[in-house]
């Protein structure tokens, strides 16, 4: 890399043979940004989505009251931390994900759209809001948009009262008729966002080598920091070792798999053995896309619906979709909710993370939205209404510390038409919406 400018321009790299590393936003961007209007007060803004399957034990997680968050509900007391960048919302609908199904939980979560009951490959249902995003605000990054999970998907074919396998293993939808896969692998998505070279046995050769990316880049580095007030030196260095880190604990991942007896067959090989380790991994892949402006789009499914998954780190040795189907066992809902709780416990992780980067003016959790939730409401009926939602961070508007809570069933399709607002897409209405979700905007009344 050669700087032959006093100022960076936003897109700056660092690159070497089969690597390539995006930079965070640096003070010595900030003039280059302003000629393109990207400035502290007009920031970069990103979207995400992260899908918890199978719904949730609605009395433990909605919090009292509505208008201010003075209190939070037992699943989302991980959530305190953030309460004045967070929005709850209840009573949201997907009223075309009826007749009740998993399958059109998960399909209809971003689409928000009926999807077609087929069993083979003729499946329909429409493109998704983070792909409506990403065809806007993506062009100007390497990736449009990143697509992760937690499972490693094989099944095909009928997985669901008629509907193909399809619907249940693919959030994002780029047409009505092409699903984008998702990657589960952490070292695929570490190559995806900072290789740019190199055949497969390249990289296989690499892991063997246990060789770091960032090994390659020290001359780049070395001359870049030259360059660099103190601030920024500090920033690069932070970031970099951030890099470092997530690569030195997939690495470690390999080596405990390949000395494995018994792989665990719901996950790839190569990621951590636990589930909690796998999952923060995975949200510390997208922090580091959105602070290297990789992409500014990311969806991210915690478990495919119906996942017989059992979470023995916090005690629940039944499987997670069994215990959704409980006719009211006090012992069976306990459960439920507290791998809800579990759930939000690793978004509240990956939140932390976000507001810990600074960012102009904020931190990147502000200059982000964030949803989490699920297609499903009650898994025991399988009802797709009064929906468990939040919101978190702003994408340049910093409000949150409240419970929406609507007195009839309002479409989700208006939270996704309003978050794409909030990101520059201006759109007059996105599936069956009825309108934005205007208090998400505007001020608590005093």
């Amino acid at each position: 890399m050669i700087v032959t400018k006093k100022f960076l321009p936003r897109r700056t790299f660092l690159h070497a043979a089969g690597a390539t590393v995006a930079l965070p936003l640096l003070d010595a961007m900030i003039p280059a940004l302003t000629a393109q209007a990207l400035t502290p007060a007009n920031p970069v803004r990103r979207l995400g989505f992260v899908y918890m399957p199978m719904g949730a034990n609605l009395a433990q997680w909605t919090p009292p009251g509505a208008g201010n968050l003075a209190e939070l509900s037992p699943t989302l007391s991980s959530m305190r931390p953030f309460v004045d960048k967070l929005t709850v919302i209840t009573n949201l609908v997907l009223q075309n994900a009826y007749p009740g199904t998993h399958a059109t939980s998960n399909a209809g979560f971003l689409s928000a759209a009926k999807a077609k009951r087929t069993e083979s490959s003729d499946y329909e249902l429409g493109t998704t809001v983070d792909q409506v995003a990403a065809k806007h605000i993506g062009k100007d990054t390497r990736l449009p948009s990143l697509e992760l999970s937690m499972d490693l998907l094989t099944t095909v074919g009928y997985c669901d009262d008629g509907y193909a396998c399809v619907y249940q293993n693919n959030l994002s939808w780029s047409s009505p008729t092409t699903p984008l896969p998702s990657e589960p692998h952490p070292r695929i998505v570490f190559e995806r966002l900072f290789g740019n070279g190199g055949s497969t046995a390249d990289h296989l050769a690499d892991l063997k080598r246990n060789a770091s990316l960032l090994d390659r880049l020290n001359e780049d580095i070395s001359r870049l920091q030259k360059t660099l007030g103190a601030g920024d030196r500090n920033k690069v260095s932070d970031y970099l070792d951030t890099v470092r880190e997530v690569e030195r604990r997939i690495q470690k991942a390999r080596v405990e798999a390949s000395n494995s007896v018994l792989p665990d067959l719901d996950r790839p090989i190569g990621v951590p053995a636990a589930y909690a380790d796998h999952a923060r991994l995975m949200f510390d892949l997208q922090v580091l896309a959105f602070q290297g402006d990789v992409t500014r789009v990311s969806t991210f499914q915690l478990a495919r619906e119906t996942s017989s998954r059992t979470y023995p780190e916090i005690g629940v040795a039944e499987a997670h979709h069994p215990l959704t189907h409980n006719h009211g066992n006090p012992e069976m809902l306990a459960k439920v909710a507290k791998i809800n709780a579990f759930h939000v416990s690793l978004f509240a992780y990956y939140l932390k993370k976000l507001d810990a980067i600074k960012e102009g003016d904020g931190s990147l959790l502000d200059h982000s939205a964030i949803l989490y939730g699920s297609g499903m409401g009650n898994p025991d009926v399988h009802d797709h209404v009064n929906l468990p939602i939040l919101v978190a961070g702003g994408a340049g508007r910093r409000k949150g510390g409240r419970h929406i809570r609507y007195s009839e069933p309002t479409p989700l399709a208006n939270l996704h038409l309003t978050l794409l607002d909030r990101v520059g897409v201006r759109l007059d209405a996105f599936a069956d919406s009825q309108g934005k979700i205007n208090d998400l905007d505007n001020p608590l009344p005093l």
